[in-house]
């Protein structure tokens, strides 16, 4: 799985911002970590990983085909994370995303994410991580209550 994923991950990032297939296959193997595909007919067409520790979540990274952004599957992806990250306790999500990054930006403020924190000049281009807070129980998202 690990190395699907990280197919998947190179599709999406520059070189210096591309997940080996060994890291996603350690992360993976840690207490609390998961990774959830979506696709259809047995195509894959993005994933996301999180962890779960202490009534927190944390998006790791998400990875969806370029030709299949914003269609929806970066949404369904996060909703299946929230719902996971519910299930396992916890009340509260976090993520980073650049700031030069408006899509994603515009699907984490649509589920209720709001800015939490800054790292600057995060990513290998220069630009600054924002640190997004999700509060689960708001969000929107079923989370079987």
């Amino acid at each position: 799985m690990a190395g699907l994923l990280a197919t998947l991950h190179a599709e999406g990032f520059p070189p210096a911002e591309r997940w080996t297939a060994q890291a996603i296959g350690l992360l993976l193997d840690l207490p609390g970590h998961f990774g959830l595909i979506a696709e259809t007919r047995g195509e894959p067409l993005g994933f996301v990983l999180g962890r779960v520790a202490a009534g927190e979540a944390e998006v790791l990274t998400i990875a969806v085909r370029p030709a299949l952004r914003r269609s929806g599957v970066g949404r369904a992806l996060l909703t299946a994370l929230v719902e996971t990250a519910a299930a396992a306790g916890a009340e509260t999500l976090f993520l980073e995303v650049s700031e030069s990054n408006g899509p994603a930006r515009q699907l984490y403020a649509a589920l209720g994410a709001v800015e939490a924190g800054r790292r600057r000049r995060y990513y290998a281009d220069g630009t600054d991580a924002l640190v997004l807070r999700l509060d689960i129980k708001s969000c929107g998202v079923a989370t079987n209550e």
